[in-house]
């Protein structure tokens, strides 16, 4: 076995434990070295690597016992350990595991510092506890022997925004110089946030204006959150004007100003703008996220420019933009709805050389199909999604329930109502709905008493189906009260 030869606490070790794909190996790595190797000790180093694949693993049960062992050690720590933890424990929204960390830093011989205690706001923040943020930043000299620095008063002057306390956030920054620190751009980027967020946009600008007054240049974050703030008021023209002076002064946009200015075009149906921003953005090689593409899409497609939304399609993929089943969703139900099933069919059959479709996918192709009477096509689909490991789901029964009843073929609906049930897909009320109406319309009157008797038993008839059913069948008084008498009859207690 590789560990039984002389291991020494050093790279090859910290490889192999960082390196090892199975948590449970990692572990029986580390711990074997030292129980059966004569002479081994375990360095802090060691310590770190085995912990940090704890953190990469999410196996946080398993770290107290670790952090036991290395106090015991009285090893020489360095502070990156506890930072890596702190910010870990803020990822996972530990904030309370975060606060204790920083605590007990000391136990373990090492001094902490601002690096440590930056990381600790900052878990804060990251998990809304703002008040908490104060109080730490407070006492960080007298409670906890750190000096703040501006970074620390940027990060507090951030969670009074979020707490809408604009007043507190404009005292910190009063006070800052008394502290010894200079406010920069971030800190002022911070308050402008906090009034877009308030929806103040006479305060941002305000804010906005200091920067230039003090003559300071606003970076790319400055001039997107100022968009934004526009954005979310409606004021497309304003926001507009703010990225044009952006790029007046030589800043260039970035994947967030991309996002928001898109999502404004989206929001106001100018596509023509939406698509050429994306295309810039496509330039810059920035990489639109799947729910942005869509957005485009679909602004697209509403304004009836299906086939250039095809064409947008082509071009991110040859950009090596890979767009997700969300947009090839998208772009086949507008396909569908123009009635060019077959231009979608040739769509899903591009995309799946990439990516296999998903339920979601499948289920709109394969309604498309069926509203156009293609049922043999649409089972061609649901056969491929099943072989490919796609469960159907409520949608894709009801959907091909639906096209047989639609082409008057209600007794192969019955055998997918058969197949639900074997598959522990219950039936809802839309399926018995249209199996009712497509019974009636085909004249299966033993067939549309079963699956009467199997409504009722579910409690999921409603009134109209209920209403057709005695119109067409119990109205018929040679037959009718004898049928309504047999399924009274099945569903009795």
């Amino acid at each position: 076995m590789l560990l039984r030869r002389n291991l020494s606490p050093n790279p090859r070790l910290i490889s192999l434990i960082t390196r090892e794909p199975k948590l449970d190996l990692a572990l029986q790595i580390f711990h074997h070295a030292s129980k059966y190797h004569p002479g081994f000790h375990h360095n802090y180093h060691t310590y770190h690597a085995i912990i940090r694949r704890l953190l990469r693993s999410r196996a946080f049960h398993l770290i107290d016992p670790l952090l036991s062992d290395l106090r015991a050690s009285n090893l020489r720590c360095s502070e990156d350990l506890f930072i890596s933890l702190i910010r870990n424990y803020g990822v996972v929204s530990r904030p309370k595991l975060a606060l204790k960390t920083f605590i007990t830093i000391p136990k373990f011989g090492v001094q902490r510092s601002v690096r440590s205690l930056n990381a600790l706001l900052n878990a804060l923040v990251q998990n809304h506890e703002y008040r908490l943020v104060h109080s730490v930043f407070r006492n960080c000299r007298e409670r906890f022997g750190v000096a703040p620095n501006v970074f620390s008063c940027n990060i507090l002057i951030k969670a009074l925004c979020k707490r809408n306390d604009l007043e507190t956030a404009h005292q910190v920054l009063d006070e800052m110089p008394a502290m010894g620190f200079v406010p920069n751009v971030v800190t002022f980027t911070t308050i402008l946030g906090g009034y877009v967020s308030w929806r103040d946009m006479v305060g941002a600008k305000r804010v906005f204006g200091e920067i230039l007054d003090r003559g300071w240049f606003p970076d790319v974050t400055t001039y997107t959150i100022l968009m934004d703030g526009y954005v979310k008021q409606g004021k497309l023209v304003e926001a507009i004007k703010v990225m044009d002076e952006m790029e007046d002064n030589g800043i260039g946009a970035n994947e967030v100003t991309y996002g928001v200015m898109i999502e404004a075009y989206c929001k106001e149906k100018k596509s023509g703008e939406a698509v050429n921003l994306l295309d810039d953005m496509v330039e810059k090689r920035y990489i639109p996220s799947s729910a942005l593409c869509c957005k485009v899409i679909d602004v697209l497609c509403c304004e009836g420019k299906v086939e250039d939304a095809c064409e947008l399609w082509k071009r991110l993929l040859k950009k090596n933009c890979m767009p997700d089943n969300a947009v090839l969703g998208t772009l086949i139900y507008w396909l569908c709805k123009k009635g060019e099933v077959w231009e979608a069919r040739k769509l899903f059959d591009q995309f799946e050389t990439s990516e296999p479709p998903d339920v979601m996918t499948y289920n709109v192709l394969i309604s498309g199909m069926c509203e156009v009477g293609e049922l043999c096509e649409a089972g061609r689909l649901w056969d491929d999604m099943v072989e490919k490991g796609g469960s159907p789901n409520f949608f894709t029964y009801n959907v091909l329930v639906k096209g047989f009843c639609k082409i008057g073929k209600a007794k192969e609906a019955i055998r997918i109502l058969d197949e639900m049930f074997e598959k522990g897909c219950l039936p809802n009320k839309s399926t018995y709905a249209m199996l009712i109406e497509g019974l009636c319309d085909s004249g299966e009157e033993a067939e549309m008493t079963r699956v009467i008797s199997l409504a009722m038993s579910s409690g999921d008839i409603d009134s109209d189906s209920w209403d057709l059913f005695l119109t067409k069948v119990v109205g018929d008084l040679n037959t009718g009260a004898s049928v309504l008498d047999r399924i009274l009859l099945e569903n009795a207690d």
